[in-house]
C-alpha cells in the first residue's frame, strides 16, 4: 500500500520560507517520479513541482524561482523548499507519485498572511 506523509507546513508572513517533507512507503521510491501538489479551498488540485528519478525537475510558472524540489532516495523522502512565500501560496500541500493526479494522504497546511 502506497503511503505518503507530508509535514513541515505552518503559518508565515509574506516573504517567509518553509521547507516541506514527504516520506513515502509501499513502492520502489528510487525508480519513481515524484511531485508536489497543492489545493486551496474551492480550487482544483494544482501541480507545483516534479522531480524525476534522474533528478530532473519541473516547476509551475507560479512558483518558478521561489521553490526548490529535491529528493533523498535513502530516506524515501522528497522536499520542497519554499521561499518568498505569497498569500496566494496558501493551500494544503502534499506529494504524489507519477501515477497520481493529486497528493496522497492528508497533506500539510501552508498559510501565508499578508
Amino acid at each position: 500500500e502506497v503511503q505518503l506523509v507530508a509535514s513541515g507546513g505552518g503559518s508565515v508572513q509574506a516573504g517567509g520560507s518553509l521547507k516541506l517533507s514527504c516520506t513515502a512507503s509501499g513502492f520502489t521510491f528510487d525508480t519513481t517520479d515524484m511531485g508536489w501538489y497543492r489545493q486551496a479551498p474551492g480550487n482544483k488540485c494544482e501541480l507545483v513541482s516534479i522531480i524525476r528519478r534522474d533528478e530532473k525537475t519541473y516547476y509551475a510558472d507560479s512558483v518558478k524561482g521561489r521553490f526548490s524540489i529535491s529528493r533523498d532516495n535513502a530516506q524515501k523522502t522528497i522536499y520542497l523548499q519554499m521561499r518568498a512565500l505569497k498569500p496566494e501560496d496558501t493551500a494544503v500541500d502534499g506529494c504524489a507519485t507519477q501515477d497520481m493526479t493529486c497528493f496522497g494522504g492528508q497533506g500539510t497546511q501552508v498559510t501565508v498572511s499578508s
